[in-house]
């Protein structure tokens, strides 16, 4: 799904998810459909437990299964834990990517900055996006 979802953008590789699966500062949570993987969200823990900041690392849904709430779910898991632990929220995402925006609006992520030529090889630029702790 991954390859997917990014192609053009370094989709992460198996490699890459085993190593974040087995971090002990991420979590990750999927939807499933008859067994199989359909929606996917990382969030990593960073700083120290007193002071906590969070990222969403990854989040992708099989574009069979897109447009049905799946994203908005594992988001509002994502943002439930950083709401409990008090800390802010950030993640990166397209800047081209008007859907993904809007849902990370609707969780009341605003717009940080731009991080130009984020994505490789396409170059495309990403903005930075955070929910302030709350």
């Amino acid at each position: 799904m991954e390859q997917v979802l990014f192609a053009g953008d370094s989709p992460w590789t198996a490699r890459m998810f085993h190593r974040e699966l087995a971090s002990p500062v991420s979590a990750y949570f999927g939807c499933d459909c008859d067994g199989m993987l359909v929606a996917y969200l990382g969030i990593g823990i960073r700083g120290p437990r007193n002071d906590p900041e969070f990222e969403i690392l990854t989040i992708g849904c099989d574009p069979a299964y897109q447009r049905r709430g799946l994203a908005r779910r594992l988001m509002g898991h994502a943002v439930h834990i950083a709401e409990k632990a008090h800390g802010p929220v950030y993640l990166e995402v397209r800047c081209d990517n008007d859907p993904a925006i809007a849902l990370y609006r609707s969780f009341g992520f605003t717009i940080a900055g731009v991080r130009k030529n984020y994505y490789q090889p396409s170059g495309a630029d990403a903005f930075t996006m955070v929910r302030p702790a709350v």
